[in-house]
């Protein structure tokens, strides 16, 4: 595991499972659970759920969402 990457851990439909992400992108799912008065822990099992493709890693799907918020939340400011 490089440097750069945070690691956390999360039970995940009653499994405990580690994802590990760049800083920038915890700070994001962080903002954004908050945003959704969500707990970090609930807002990634919202993500795990809603994956289209299972075999999709976890850790995609959390970048993935991070950016898409990140969008939606420039165009509510523009």
């Amino acid at each position: 595991m490089t440097r750069h990457l945070l690691k956390r851990s999360f039970r995940l439909a009653g499994h405990r499972t580690s994802v590990a992400l760049e800083a920038a992108f915890w700070a994001a799912l962080e903002d954004a659970a908050a945003r959704r008065g969500l707990s970090l822990a609930a807002l990634v099992a919202e993500v795990d759920a809603g994956r289209a493709d299972p075999a999709l890693p976890l850790a995609s799907a959390l970048r993935v969402f991070a950016l898409q918020d990140a969008r939606t939340m420039q165009v509510r400011v523009a």
